[in-house]
């Protein structure tokens, strides 16, 4: 099968940035499911790690990367009880493990989920790792509820980036919040007001496009950008016990003790916890894959896809980094194979 890796970290116009190889087919064992890929999507963890996990360093053999999948289970290890050959599913993956730049994948079982019906290929493929975060973020690290929150203030820094166009949603559909979402450029503010939030404010100048909105303070913050960038705003902005999550790498040390005073909690926010230290609740990631496919199948969300690039070879998938490093993409890029 054909597969696309890296050997060192290299800047993405190198012509050795990603290089095409053949490698065989695996066979699944225990619980893992091979599947046969069908489109991918590229997120901003993708090219973090072709920058950072070969530095200086050449490996024997490519490194494949990739964590957005959507494809069909061509076989199935003997101890799989989920899925059967032909199922389509959608997946974010294991980030210790080969990645979805290839043309068969082997997954365990337990972090996939069945694709939505009504979805096209790309469309699918574009959901799992931001749906997968923001909905671990909200729901299982926040703990919000519809029930106990609804009416209640989220500010979204990075509204119109991948995890932020899925947050926006389940913050207004799931969770029937005010939402305050970051954008400063004209296309990207008409992303976040189509995901659905009430309110846009400039990110260069938050305080005073807080103040201008009426809205000085909030219950909740997500930190889909730099938590060291906008820190000193967010202790300002945050209401007394309230939560801030976060996904972002900080490059400093974050002083929590400025949120004391307030009583506030802080979540960190990282998809591929489950998967990296194999969790005894690893499962919640199927589960939560099939709710998201019945919320997208029923259209209480929507996806988040925004372009497509047909083919699977180097150059879409340079192409791919570039525009994510530009740091401009909004919503989300997939790649048909």
């Amino acid at each position: 099968m054909k597969a696309i890796g890296f050997k060192t970290s290299l800047p993405i116009a190198d012509a050795e940035s990603f290089i095409e190889f053949q490698k065989d087919i695996p066979t699944p064992t225990d619980q893992q499911l091979l599947i046969k890929i069908q489109a991918i999507s590229v997120n901003p963890v993708d090219y973090k790690v072709r920058q950072n996990s070969l530095k200086d360093q050449t490996a024997d053999s490519p490194k494949i990367i990739g964590w957005d999948a959507v494809g069909t289970v061509e076989a199935v290890g003997p101890q799989v009880s989920l899925f059967k050959k032909g199922d389509q599913v959608f997946y974010a993956g294991d980030i210790k493990k080969d990645g979805s730049n290839q043309e068969y994948q082997l997954v365990e079982q337990n972090i996939v989920g069945f694709a939505p019906k009504n979805l096209s290929l790309a469309e699918s493929a574009a959901m799992p790792l931001t749906a997968l975060t923001a909905y671990e973020l909200l729901f299982d690290r926040m703990r919000l509820s519809e029930s106990r929150d609804k009416g209640k203030t989220i500010l979204i820094i990075g509204g119109a980036g991948g995890v932020g166009s899925i947050a926006i949603q389940m913050c207004k559909k799931k969770l029937g919040l005010t939402v305050i979402a970051t954008a400063s450029r004209e296309q990207s503010k008409a992303w976040c007001t189509k995901m659905g939030a009430d309110f846009i404010v400039d990110h260069n100048n938050l305080l005073e496009e807080m103040k201008g909105i009426g809205h000085e303070e909030v219950d909740f913050i997500l930190d889909f950008v730099d938590v060291n960038q906008y820190w000193e705003a967010f202790v300002q902005l945050i209401k007394p016990q309230g939560q801030i999550g976060s996904i972002s790498d900080p490059t400093k040390p974050v002083d929590l003790k400025q949120l004391k005073g307030k009583s506030i909690s802080f979540h960190w926010e990282l998809m591929f916890t489950r998967a990296m230290f194999q969790t005894a609740d690893r499962i919640k990631q199927h589960e939560i894959l099939n709710t998201i496919a019945k919320w997208l199948e029923a259209g209480e969300v929507f996806s988040t896809l925004n372009t497509v690039l047909n083919g699977f070879n180097v150059e879409n998938l340079k192409e791919a980094h570039r525009q994510l490093e530009s740091g401009s993409t909004i919503g989300k890029l997939v790649i048909e194979f």
